[in-house]
C-alpha cells in the first residue's frame, strides 16, 4: 500500500510512504523541490545537514539537490548571452526557489509532481521563459525522477540539468565502485588521472569529473552496510561527478547533463528551441548482499 502524507514541518513536507517496504521518501518543495530523506526500515539512504536545512539563507547539504539551469559553477559566477553578462552562482538557482506542487497519485507506486516556472527573479540570471515539471515516483527500494524541460520562450533555451544526492555512509573504505569512466578531472587544478576503481579517501576532499561516461548507469556498493546502490540515466547525462569531504558520512554521485562551465565552452549543453520540450529520466535503486 502506498500513501501520501503532509506534514506540517520547520518546512511544509511531502511523505510519500511504501507500507510493503517499511520505508518513505519526503520531499520539500519549498526548498527547491528538495528530496530530503529515503529511509528504508530503519536504515537512512540519504545524508542531511539539519542545521544547514534549517536556515533558508543557506544551500542545503544532503538530500538530493536539483541542479538547474547549470551545473557546478562559471568563472566569477558569470556569462555572457546575446552581448549581456549574467550572474548565476554554482549550480544554478532551482535548488533555491520554491516549486509549486501540481499533482499526487498513489496508483502503482507513490508519486509527487512539483513545477518550477521562469518569473522575474530567474529571468535576472537566465534569460528565458521556461517550466521545468519533475515527477518523483517511490517504490520504496526506488525511486524514478521524471524530467520534462519546456521552453516558453521565442528564443533558443540552453541548459544543463544534474542532481547532486549525498549518499550516507559510515566507513568510506567499505565502498567499491562501478563507474563507467577510467579518467576523472579534479576540480581543483583542472588534471586528468587514471582511475582504478578506487578514491584516497585521506585527503580532506575529493571533487572529480567523469567526462563523457560511456554507459547509462553506474553503482557502488557499501559492504558494512550490505548494500548496493544503482543509478540509471537516460542518454542526456553525459558527466559523473565524484564529491565527498573528510569525516562527513557521505558521498555525492552526480549523474550531470553537461560539466561545469558549460555556458560558456558550449558542451554538451541542451538547445531547446522554441516551443519544444525534452524529456530526461533518473533511477535510483538500492539491492541488498550477502
Amino acid at each position: 500500500m502506498y500513501t501520501i502524507f503532509e506534514l506540517n514541518e520547520l518546512y511544509p513536507t511531502y511523505r510519500l510512504i511504501d507500507d510493503y517496504k517499511s520505508a518513505f521518501l519526503e520531499v520539500v518543495p519549498s526548498r527547491g523541490g528538495i528530496i530530503t530523506r529515503w529511509q528504508i526500515g530503519e536504515r537512512p539512504i540519504l545524508y542531511l545537514d539539519e542545521e544547514r536545512f534549517a536556515n533558508p539563507n543557506l544551500s542545503v547539504r544532503g538530500g538530493n539537490p536539483i541542479l538547474f539551469p547549470i551545473c557546478g559553477n562559471l568563472p566569477d559566477n558569470t556569462y555572457e548571452y546575446g552581448g549581456v553578462e549574467y550572474t548565476l552562482k554554482q549550480h544554478g538557482f532551482a535548488r533555491d526557489l520554491p516549486w509549486a506542487v501540481r499533482g499526487h497519485s498513489t496508483d502503482g507506486g507513490a508519486s509527487l509532481t512539483l513545477v518550477l516556472t521562469s518569473n522575474e527573479v530567474t529571468r535576472r540570471q537566465y534569460p528565458f521563459d521556461f517550466e521545468v515539471v519533475f515527477t518523483y515516483v517511490f517504490k520504496g527500494d526506488s525511486l524514478k525522477i521524471y524530467q520534462e524541460f519546456i521552453n516558453l520562450s521565442t528564443e533558443v533555451m540552453p541548459f544543463s540539468v544534474g542532481f547532486h544526492p549525498y549518499f550516507r555512509v559510515n566507513d568510506k573504505k567499505a565502498l567499491s565502485f562501478n563507474i563507467p569512466g577510467i579518467q576523472y578531472q579534479n576540480k581543483e587544478d583542472g588534471s586528468l588521472h587514471d582511475f582504478d576503481g578506487t578514491f584516497d579517501f585521506n585527503a580532506s576532499e575529493i571533487d572529480v569529473a567523469f567526462l563523457d561516461v560511456k554507459r547509462s548507469n553506474c553503482s557502488f556498493k557499501d559492504s558494512s552496510a550490505g548494500i548496493e546502490i544503482h543509478l540509471d540515466y537516460t542518454d542526456i547525462y553525459s558527466t559523473l561527478v565524484f564529491w565527498t569531504v573528510k569525516g562527513k558520512d557521505f558521498v555525492c554521485v552526480e549523474p550531470w547533463s553537461a560539466p561545469r562551465n558549460s555556458f560558456n565552452t558550449g558542451e554538451h549543453l541542451v538547445y531547446l528551441q522554441p516551443g519544444d520540450r525534452c524529456s530526461a529520466e533518473v533511477e535510483m535503486r538500492i539491492t541488498e548482499f550477502q
